[in-house]
């Protein structure tokens, strides 16, 4: 009965949870698929107002963050999980708030990961409201992923889960992140950012960074992506117009000279747009590709950098 017990368990948690069972390598469960869709769905919805910096939609999907932290047992970096700042675009101040947890590594405690996402979008404009499912609630709900995925693998590094504020207002968060550490930026080794992942017609996924380190670029090409995904390398090279080097929040790590991984998907209709709803997100490839991004961190975490 001891062999038999294991594969029954298995058995019935496809049977009643068929999120969790879509969403593994082999016979180990990254992630439900069910939950990822359900906090896209939730995070992108008219009740948080398109989460412009310093709103009530902001603040509401802060507290969403934290509730969610807490109940999948991430620490927080600071007191309160939160980062606060100030800064003024466009001769107006504004007031930030970064939500940043914490695993703690089981072999290098004392080096970082970071995986990022903003949560921050273009709130209300002439009485429409941009939800930004891809742009980001679907970077936002894949670091949920992520904390699903440390409760039953820790990792070796320590990691740093970030939700960025302010991303489209100039990446003030990520910005103040680095100038104000938390922890020393020595030990910060990668950034890992998620901006846009959520659909692609093309099914390509793109991880930008690459050419920057030898040791990311032969990780990345040497990951199994599943099949209704192309995880391709790229838009990192000279000609500006296609380079997403500074494109997103990565590039403040960048700048300070830290390794970078940034996933994302070429821009759509959508992009920007009040209709970047959930309906326009394409479920299948969503899946795929944080599947894929974790994947490639488990790559990342077993090398020594």
């Amino acid at each position: 009965m001891k062999r038999i017990f294991p594969v029954l368990l298995l058995i019935v948690v496809c049977v009643f949870n068929p999120g969790y069972a879509q969403i593994g390598t082999n016979d180990t469960i990254l992630f439900s698929k069910t939950n990822l869709l359900n906090h896209l769905k939730i995070l992108s919805s008219d009740d948080f107002e398109g989460r412009r910096t310093g709103t009530q939609g902001a603040l509401k999907t802060r507290n969403y963050i934290v509730k969610q932290f807490q109940s999948l047992d991430i620490l927080p970096l600071t007191n309160n999980y939160e980062q606060a700042f100030a800064f003024i675009n466009e001769a107006k101040t504004y007031k930030g708030v970064n939500v940043l947890g914490l695993v703690k590594g089981t072999t290098f405690p004392n080096k970082y990961l970071v995986i990022s996402a903003h949560y921050d979008h273009e709130g209300i404009i002439k009485g429409e409201i941009y939800n930004g499912a891809d742009d980001n609630a679907s970077g936002l709900s894949a670091l949920f992923s992520f904390a699903e995925y440390f409760k039953n693998h820790p990792p070796k590094h320590s990691v740093i889960l970030a939700a960025f504020d302010a991303e489209e207002l100039g990446l003030r968060g990520s910005k103040y992140f680095v100038d104000h550490p938390i922890v020393p930026l020595k030990n910060i080794i990668l950034n890992i950012n998620m901006d846009m992942i959520s659909r692609s017609d093309k099914n390509e996924l793109y991880a930008v960074g690459t050419r920057f380190n030898m040791t990311l670029r032969k990780i990345v090409l040497n990951t199994e992506t599943p099949e209704n995904l192309k995880l391709l390398t790229g838009h990192d090279g000279a000609d500006i117009k296609e380079n997403w080097v500074y494109a997103s929040d990565h590039a403040s790590f960048h700048k300070k000279d830290i390794p970078f991984l940034y996933f994302g998907v070429e821009d759509h209709k959508d992009y920007h747009q009040p209709s970047d709803d959930y309906e326009n997100i394409h479920p299948e490839f969503y899946t795929g590709a944080v599947k894929t991004i974790i994947l490639v961190f488990q790559k990342i975490d077993a090398t020594s950098f």
